[in-house]
């Protein structure tokens, strides 16, 4: 199976859709600063997923899932700050949170099958 065909991956981009979504109402003056963090984090997020899916080694694949995980921790902390500094609203960040929170699931998921079984990924 490709990468793209996975459901984690196919959820990883829709957080990504949505960071784009939301950027661009950040302040000017944040363009290199928390815009640049928060498109950086997204992103980060699906292509360690697709990095790690080609990877041969079980111990590869944990770690660049691994990444990806601690990747939407970042984002997750980063809405925050955007939300506390008052450029976004509870509201308009509801989604993008949604789909985090499920795609946190999932590499929860699948890092705890591969750790637990020891099973090719």
């Amino acid at each position: 199976m490709h990468y793209r065909e996975t459901v984690v991956w196919r959820k990883a981009m829709d957080v990504v859709r949505e960071v784009y979504r939301l950027a661009p109402r950040l302040p000017k003056a944040e363009i290199y600063g928390l815009r640049s963090q928060l498109t950086r984090a997204a992103v980060s997020v699906s292509a360690n997923i697709a990095e790690g899916w080609t990877r041969e080694s079980v111990r590869e694949k944990r770690q660049f899932l691994s990444v990806a995980h601690g990747s939407l921790a970042e984002l997750e902390t980063l809405l925050t700050i955007c939300e506390e500094a008052g450029f976004f609203d509870a509201y308009s960040t509801g989604l993008a949170r949604d789909r985090i929170d499920e795609v946190s699931r999932i590499l929860t998921t699948m890092r705890r099958n591969r750790r637990d079984r020891k099973m090719p990924a």
